[in-house]
């Protein structure tokens, strides 16, 4: 009887460190870093373990201090990890003086998020957008690369130009640079003329963190199959599609998903997808009721949306996942305020009602729940921009 061996690659072994400080507390620490292992699971590897110190600020040699990289040192050799993952973005002499102590693999946040959007990039436009970013971050790092290029394996935060470019020297790093940013600003142009092409009719964008349903609602609303997954940034390249609510069209596109601390260099190689969001005549802001900490993940979108300088626009927010919404009952002797750890749904959606000056609902795209509620209020805002748009004209009298 013939023998039959497993060929699949054995998932990384991944220890995640992060700090609480002035600026972090305990709690958003321990949040940062569960979020940290749902990036590294995203990107292939198993997260084992834990590391969490309190400094005042990131140690300048090696992020955290002495004694905890002599703990962190001693587990990696112990339990044989591949990879350790720091949760905010490393100095090039950090990651240096890292790896000696640790001897194996060194990522940071904004490498993994790298290497998770080389490895979702389906188009050759994404691909661009994706290696102008690797080749920014790469180069100020350059050196350690080079150095330590013999001692690397395959694996996670190890795809896409790296392994092409690293030999070369800075010079043609920064031509390759020039070459991508010129070829972007070609496509940015192929986009501009398509965009124009469909000035005439009300354009609707969804915007969001990542992983909070995004695609889901695109293809309830649009009938179609855009690829969605329970995972980060399952969607890279923007989609458009065609969508009529009574007889009304209007065009919906999905967009990259939001996330903390996203690298600057991927919102600037980006630029040309974000355009989606800043052409858009409406916003469907989709937030994730049943995370924890749904509303730091909705201040990180808006904060992000401000900087893009579109906070202005006209937006629709919906709370999804209201069907994995969960909350402790409260005590009734229990005098203290309600929190969103024991307020109701229903408490929750008068609380939100009052709280924002945007039209919210509340759905389960999942359940396909209040989706008609949904696309009532689209029906509003698209109809209302239509009779600015057209109706309002001086030239239509």
């Amino acid at each position: 009887m013939p023998k039959y061996f497993d060929t699949t690659p054995a998932k990384e072994k991944v220890i995640l460190i992060g700090l609480i400080t002035q600026k972090q507390t305990e709690e958003q620490a321990k949040e940062y870093l569960d979020e940290l292992a749902f990036l590294v699971d995203t990107a292939g590897g198993i997260t084992i373990k834990h590391f969490m110190q309190r400094l005042e600020s990131p140690d300048s040699r090696t992020f955290v201090g002495s004694g905890k990289i002599n703990e962190i040192s001693s587990y990696i050799k112990e339990n044989k990890i591949d990879v350790a993952v720091f949760d905010d973005e490393l100095t090039p002499s950090q990651i240096r003086n890292i790896e000696k102590e640790l001897e194996c693999k060194i990522l940071d946040r904004t490498n993994l998020i790298l290497y998770i959007f080389a490895r979702r990039a389906r188009t050759a436009h994404a691909k661009t957008q994706v290696e102008l970013a690797q080749l920014q971050y790469l180069l100020p790092r350059l050196t350690r690369m080079w150095t330590h290029l013999t001692k690397q394996k395959g694996g996670m935060g190890m795809r896409g130009p790296g392994e092409k470019e690293i030999e070369t020297d800075r010079r043609i790093i920064r031509d390759k640079i020039a070459f991508l940013k010129e070829q972007l600003k070609i496509i940015d142009k192929q986009k501009k003329t398509q965009r124009f092409s469909r000035e005439n009719m009300v354009r609707v964008a969804l915007v969001g963190y990542t992983n909070v349903g995004k695609s889901t609602i695109m293809n309830l609303l649009s009938k179609s199959d855009v690829f969605a997954e329970n995972k980060f940034f399952a969607t890279l390249d923007t989609t458009v599609r065609k969508v009529v609510i009574e007889t009304t069209p209007f065009l919906l596109s999905d967009t990259v998903g939001f996330i903390r601390k996203l690298p600057h260099h991927l919102i600037e190689s980006f630029k040309s997808t974000l355009d989606e969001v800043r052409d858009a005549d409406i916003l469907i802001h989709i937030v994730d009721i049943s995370h924890t900490n749904f509303e730091e993940q909705l201040y990180v979108v808006k904060d992000t949306l401000a900087e893009l300088k579109v906070i202005e626009k006209p937006t629709i927010v919906v709370f999804n996942k209201t069907d994995a919404y969960h909350f402790s009952i409260k005590d009734e002797f229990d005098l203290m305020p309600s929190t969103k750890e024991n307020m109701s749904l229903e408490e929750l959606k008068n609380t939100w009602m009052a709280k924002i000056n945007t039209p919210c609902v509340f759905i389960s795209a999942k359940n396909k729940d209040n989706i008609d509620e949904l696309k009532q209020q689209l029906f509003a805002n698209v109809t209302r921009i239509l009779s600015q748009k057209y109706y309002h004209k001086p030239n239509n009298f």
